[in-house]
């Protein structure tokens, strides 16, 4: 069938797949009424893909709800390695190296223990690693069809693909039906949210013109007979332009005149598609009603079985179906040539034939070999619209097995809470499903947590302690002490330490065990920031004794963290980073991955704090291969870590690095946790007056409100722009901003007192040139206040005691502070500046904060030129260019370059020189002059003058003077007009 009417949508996907070939990676939602020749459309590039050498991908969704978790995925990857021919040896051999991705398939491996606990992100890594993989021999199609019918998990697998697809040779496609999507149709705000992604084009199928409608019934007649422009009418304005519609018309005769149309066709859809099954034998029509009820894909056997007809009628059945186009074959089986025509065959089966052929179609799939994929799931499905309760309730609990074992654990629950709703009507519940009542709902429970439902999990579980009896044990301790984990993460905290405590009084008794050692691992959790009786450390310690005896690795891990963090942040015990690598040793020897993602975080990041940035690259890398390796970028850690990553490289001055890290994160955010590593980027960006620091911080504003920490990190640095693009009053708005929160009395409030600290003596400076007393004195004032607080962070916890351990950064950033307050009062003070750069280099005088000191030496140069140590000046600041200019920091370099000309540090033109290039009014003055006119132009006195040139108020008025004369005006106001007019900067 030629492509009718779809030139511009068909360019949009052929220039994906062009730019995908070219390493560019980029996806396209194709939306569309149900019938508008959506995978029309996609079948055209498919055949031009796999015309141009690209490997072919498409897998399709079914309407079984959230039963088969990665349906489509299994589907294009089970057809890509069944295709027999060369591609399909390539998928087989991506695949056999991804065991992981083995086990979606029928024939794949279902052994219970075979997946992690955070398998669901390591399927997504397999995922992007087998695209990855494919890509580099030749550009890869992955189509994905139907997406209105996907499972959570293949929506989460989808928003993964397009947020982390970036270089390599892979375009991916998905189909929806847009008026499916109602308001609360769990892929509507999916697809709101990948559309805004900068690699994510929609393209809209649209109804066919009248002119398109007739093309399309011209192509359909294979010109045996004229179409007439009465039928191209009838038709068009029937079918409302969808093609789909229009094909059933024409080919049910429905296009010539009729005196009553509504009687020949009725409103629903269902009776036109219907017309065109009314014209198949009875063995026809029973292989299609076999095919409707099965819900997706069929092969020749299961049609065979269930449609009741000998091998020979089957297949002359299938052969019949086949040529009508109501089934078109598919891989190793059949498929509707249209999911509209599946629906409306099923709601035509009376409510009999459709029980009955749901149950044979279960009593098919039970007899299965246990382990089968996906066949648990699809027995429940056929189970309980055969209305067997126990057979339904038996394969829900499996589903929910197998589910979790593929790592798909939103699925996995939903089973599970099928299973417990049926659980009264099942005779023999406990025994069918191999456990009992509170144990599965404790398992259900843990599923909502890793599917992210921590609030669903802590619902079920505060009615399963009322529910359990307290004296089995260990199993109402188990109950509490993933309830007090799960309420610690999402901040009721009271709540929490009460749990976890009970959990652990119901241990109290017997020897070590692995659940008591998982108790004291969640109450030391909890008192790592709310230790009111001061338990900590004692109990952290006792804790790790009693876990070590009973073998428990995993808790072991985890109270070495929870350990490690209560002494650094109140003991500063040196030892700190040797608990975090012992930890990290039993994390990764009990397989938790969990635990050993955040004490690699940990790990680097205290590192960094100590000063010993070497090991911190070093740790950072590593703790971030282990996030890729895994599949976990989008892990909590695993974004802490990436963040780290690029900071370390970012504090080192390797800024290259920075960069080439930064184009992994997006620019184009729709959640908070990549807004947050998004801010990171503006790290660079703000220091070297990218234009991308703009786009970057549009993007983040919208959600910088919606999270503490992602407000801090990118106002703090928006605050940073503001200054250098000359605006201190926003930087000030800023800072006030952040201030207000929690995070004004945090660590991170010394940094930001120093910023705010800069744009008050700013807003002091030109408040003392214009005389504005009253203003000066209110960035005193308002600079006193910022001082006193980063004294107070430097000084004390947040809870009053006093600070044990604070970095190295956090020690320059209060002497930053302490001399910007100076600045304030218009005082350059030497020793503070000096005292600054010191403490940014960490004890190496080549290294340290790069960034950071070559800023300190910019105004360490300008308080020396301003005591007049004018060659310490040019030392420091020729150091300071040096540095800037390696690093490109070219706002940095600016007010270097305004230095140097203004305190003559650069070996430049003497006093007298004459300025080359301009001529006119201006022509007369020397360098020196202009300097000075521009500075009177700017509303400045002689003394701000001289403060400004770095020489004494008498020159300042010799210098004035002699610019009145050379223009030949009377007054410094004229001379200020002069200089406007002739555009001096």
């Amino acid at each position: 069938m030629v492509l009718i009417g779809r030139a511009a949508e068909f360019a949009e996907l052929t220039a994906a797949l062009a730019r995908a070939s070219a390493g560019h990676a980029g996806a396209v939602l194709v939306s569309g009424d149900a019938g508008v020749g959506k995978t029309h459309l996609v079948n055209a590039l498919v055949r031009a893909a796999r015309d141009d050498g690209c490997a072919v991908l498409v897998g399709q969704c079914a309407e079984l709800g959230e039963s088969v978790p990665y349906l489509p995925l299994a589907d294009a990857l089970w057809s890509a390695a069944n295709a027999g021919s060369a591609e399909a040896d390539a998928v087989r051999a991506v695949l056999d190296a991804r065991p992981v991705l083995g086990r979606l398939l029928p024939d794949g491996d279902a052994d219970p223990g075979s997946a992690a606990e955070l398998g669901q992100q390591q399927l997504f890594g397999a995922v992007l690693g087998l695209l990855g993989e494919l890509g580099r021999e030749r550009p890869v199609l992955l189509v994905l069809e139907d997406l209105h019918w996907a499972d959570r998990s293949t929506r989460h697998l989808l928003t993964f693909l397009c947020r982390v697809l970036q270089r390599e040779r892979v375009c991916l496609v998905g189909t929806y039906r847009s008026d499916d999507l109602h308001r609360r149709h769990p892929l509507r705000p999916v697809m709101a949210e990948l559309l805004r992604l900068p690699n994510v084009t929609g393209v809209v199928v649209s109804p066919f013109g009248p002119g398109e409608t007739a093309a399309y019934l011209a192509e359909l007649s294979h010109g045996s007979a004229p179409v007439t422009a009465e039928a191209v009418e009838r038709v068009h304005r029937r079918s409302e332009g969808n093609p789909f519609y229009a094909a059933e018309l024409y080919s049910a005769g429905l296009d010539a005149p009729c005196p009553d149309e509504a009687a020949d066709l009725p409103a629903g859809l269902a009776d036109l598609l219907l017309s065109r099954m009314e014209r198949l034998s009875d063995a026809g029509q029973r292989v299609v009603r076999v095919a409707a009820v099965a819900g997706r894909r069929i092969d020749d056997e299961p049609i065979r079985r269930l449609s009741g007809l000998d091998e020979a009628a089957a297949g002359e059945a299938l052969r019949e179906v086949v040529s009508h186009q109501v089934l078109v074959p598919s891989a190793t089986g059949y498929t509707f040539r249209h999911a509209l025509l599946r629906e409306a065959v099923y709601a035509d089966l009376l409510p009999g034939e459709r029980t009955r052929l749901h149950a044979d179609y279960a009593r098919l799939l039970a007899a299965l070999p246990e382990g089968t994929r996906g066949a648990a799931a699809e027995l429940a499905h056929h189970s309980r619209a055969a209305h067997d309760l126990p057979v339904a309730f038996a394969a829900s609990v499996r589903a929910g097995r197998e589910a979790a074992r593929l790592g798909a654990p939103a699925e996995a629950f939903e089973h599970y809470e099928r299973a417990l709703e049926l659980w009264d009507a099942v005779p023999g519940a406990e025994a069918a499903a191999g456990t009992d009542r509170v144990r599965l709902s404790l398992t259900a429970a843990k599923e909502a947590a890793r599917a992210g439902e921590l609030r669903r999990a802590v619902h079920r579980l505060r009615r399963l302690v009322g529910l359990a009896d307290p004296a089995d044990l260990p199993l109402g301790a188990e109950i509490r002490d993933h309830l007090a984990s799960y309420l610690n993460d999402i901040d009721e905290m009271e709540e929490s330490q009460a749990t976890a405590r009970e959990a652990v009084a119901m241990l109290a008794d017997g020897p070590p065990t692995v659940e008591r050692a998982g108790a004291l691992a969640t109450y030391a959790r909890s008192l790592l920031y709310r230790d009111d009786d001061e338990e900590m450390p004692e109990f952290a310690e006792k804790a790790v004794a009693e876990a070590r005896a009973a073998g428990a690795t995993g808790a072991e891990a985890a109270l070495l963290v929870t350990l490690g963090l209560y002494r650094e942040s109140r003991e500063a015990d040196p030892r700190v980073p040797e608990l975090f690598e012992r930890a990290e040793e039993l994390a990764d020897a009990a397989g938790d991955h969990t635990q050993a993602v955040r004490v690699r975080f940990h790990h680097a990041r205290a590192k960094f704090d100590r000063g010993d940035l070497a090991g911190a690259a070093r740790a950072a890398d590593e703790g971030v291969r282990f996030v890729l390796d895994n599949g976990l970028r989008w892990h909590t850690y695993g974004i802490i870590l990436r963040s780290l990553q690029y900071l370390v490289h970012y504090t080192v001055g390797d800024w290259a690095e920075a960069n080439r890290l930064a184009e992994e994160f997006p620019v184009r955010v729709v959640r908070t946790a990549e807004a947050q590593i998004s801010a990171y980027a503006l790290f660079v960006d703000v220091a070297q007056g990218s234009p991308s620091a703009g786009e970057r911080l549009r993007w983040i504003e919208p959600l910088w409100a919606q999270h503490l920490y992602l407000n801090y990190l990118a106002r703090g640095l928006a605050a940073e722009r503001a200054l250098w693009r000359d605006d201190p009053r926003g930087a000030v708005a800023h800072v006030e901003n952040v201030l207000a929160t929690p995070y004004g009395e945090a660590e991170g409030a010394l940094r930001l007192s120093a910023t705010g600290l800069w744009a008050h003596a700013e807003l002091a400076a030109r408040a003392r040139a214009t005389g504005d007393q009253a203003a000066v004195r209110a960035a005193g004032d308002a600079a006193d206040g910022l001082l006193r607080l980063a004294r107070t962070v430097a000084a004390v916890h947040t809870d009053g005691r006093p600070r044990a351990w604070l970095g190295l950064e956090g020690h320059a950033w209060l002497a930053r502070a302490e001399a910007e307050r100076r600045r304030v009062d218009g005082v350059h003070d030497v020793d503070l500046w000096r005292k600054a750069t010191d403490l940014f280099t960490y004890g190496d005088a080549d290294g340290g904060f790069v960034y950071e000191v070559a800023r300190s030496r910019w105004r360490l140069a300008e308080a020396l030129a301003e005591n007049g140590d004018r060659d310490a000046a040019a030392a420091e600041w020729r150091a300071a260019v040096e540095r800037a200019t390696a690093l490109g920091a070219e706002p940095l370099l600016a007010a270097l370059r305004d230095l140097g000309a203004r305190a003559r540090l650069g070996g430049g033109s003497g006093a007298g020189a004459r300025q080359s290039g301009p001529s006119g009014a201006l022509g007369s003055l020397t360098v020196r002059e202009r300097e000075v006119l521009k500075l009177v132009a700017d509303g400045l006195g002689n003394r701000e003058i001289a403060s400004r040139l770095f020489i004494s108020p008498k020159t300042a008025s010799v210098h004035v003077s002699n610019i009145l004369a050379k223009l030949n005006v009377a007054s410094r106001t004229q001379a200020a007009a002069v200089a406007h007019r002739e555009g001096l900067e």
